[in-house]
């Protein structure tokens, strides 16, 4: 899609989590798309005059089709080429979002305020050891905190806090530098190896070609309540943080 023109959007249902804005259908047409990036969740479609802001909230997918493709249920936008490519977003539970951003897409409201992508440099264990100063808040849910940084999601966190070897329920303030520049490493060689991996397929996840994701095979902790710890055999335990289970291992993370 990059670097063709717009020749058609389309709005079927406009009702997503925040209304898509109907003037995409003057806006859009005749303009060249410039370049594509993401930013956190969030994919961006850079046009000379704005940016498209796109995401697929719990359960939205995005597949480049001919436009003459059959509709499926919950299809609720296409953005059409010129090349007659088709992007379409279909998202059955209408979380997801299609924004309009005049100004660069990094002021935008729900980005602005978003902390480094764990793979760049910018996050470090300095980083995690400075915001979690004088934070009450628990480990788990200090690292799902988009603020703090984006993309460490409910599993890869459990997994992380194992394999350093802390305890989800410890104080966000009262966990050393030293441990954090560990568990900053040891957030990205997590990451790394999901991505390798495909990610992860618990539910309905696919990766674009279709495919599962195959780091389920490698959890440790995620999803193993009750079941031996992989290290000492000790039950892994179940609790809730913020509305979202925590799996741990008594023993190891004590």
């Amino acid at each position: 899609m990059k670097g063709e023109r717009v020749k058609e959007v389309i709005i079927r249902h406009p009702t997503l989590r925040w209304p898509i804005p109907i003037e995409l259908i003057q806006l859009l047409p005749g303009k060249r798309l410039h370049s594509i990036e993401r930013r956190a969740k969030y994919l961006l479609l850079n046009f000379s005059h704005g940016t498209l802001i796109l995401h697929l909230g719990m359960s939205g997918t995005l597949r480049i089709l001919p436009p003459q493709t059959p509709l499926k249920k919950h299809d609720h936008f296409d953005l059409i080429m010129d090349n007659n490519q088709c992007l379409r977003l279909n998202d059955p539970r209408r979380f997801g979002a299609v924004l309009w951003s005049k100004a660069p897409a990094s002021q935008h409201p729900l980005i602005k305020s978003l902390g480094p992508e764990p793979l760049e440099e910018e996050f470090d264990g300095n980083h995690l050891y400075q915001r979690s100063r004088k934070r009450k808040i628990a480990i788990k849910p200090f690292l799902m905190d988009n603020k703090v940084v984006v993309g460490v999601g409910n599993i890869y966190a459990n997994e992380s806090l194992f394999l350093c070897g802390i305890d989800p329920r410890r104080k966000a303030a009262s966990i050393s530098k030293s441990h954090y520049h560990q568990l900053a490493v040891i957030i990205k060689t997590v990451l790394n190896s999901a991505i390798k991996q495909g990610g992860t397929t618990l539910n309905d996840f696919t990766q674009s070609d279709g495919k599962p994701g195959y780091f389920q095979q490698q959890l440790q902790v995620y999803g193993r309540s009750n079941q031996p710890c992989t290290h000492c055999h000790t039950p892994i335990k179940q609790i809730t943080q913020g509305q979202r289970s925590s799996f741990f291992c008594p023993q190891c993370q004590g």
